[in-house]
């Protein structure tokens, strides 16, 4: 399954993307009023794709989980990037040290690094 948003300022926000999460564009396909008709981003392995909201399909917000190496070091280039802390880093009870942001466009990334072997159910 592919995450697939729409966002006010789609080319802004695919930045973030890159800044934040180390995002990389795949492609993009634009409009033919410049904006983004669809940008595929990969970030890890995940892909992830980008569309500028119109009235047909506003801005759509979501919570994306985000496995990382370093929980720690990924949180602290989010909130440089501009996204909010909405949550700490932290040991949680299921086995991740996560944080939480929240990004310009208004999406919920959960940040976490795996620190045990067990199943997370």
């Amino acid at each position: 399954m592919t995450p697939y948003l729409f966002a006010e300022g789609a080319s802004g926000y695919v930045d973030f993307l890159v800044a934040a999460f180390g995002a990389r564009e795949v492609g993009r396909s634009v409009a033919p009023d410049g904006s983004i008709a669809n940008c595929q981003l990969r970030v890890d392995t995940a892909t992830i794709m980008v569309s500028e909201a119109s009235a047909a399909f506003p801005a759509s917000r979501a919570a994306l989980y985000l496995y990382v190496a370093d929980a720690d070091a990924a949180m602290a280039q989010a909130e440089r990037a501009g996204a909010e802390r909405i949550m700490a880093v932290a040991d949680m009870p299921y086995g991740d040290r996560q944080g939480g942001v929240r990004d310009p466009a208004g999406t919920i990334w959960w940040v976490s690094q795996r620190l045990s072997d067990a199943p997370y159910f």
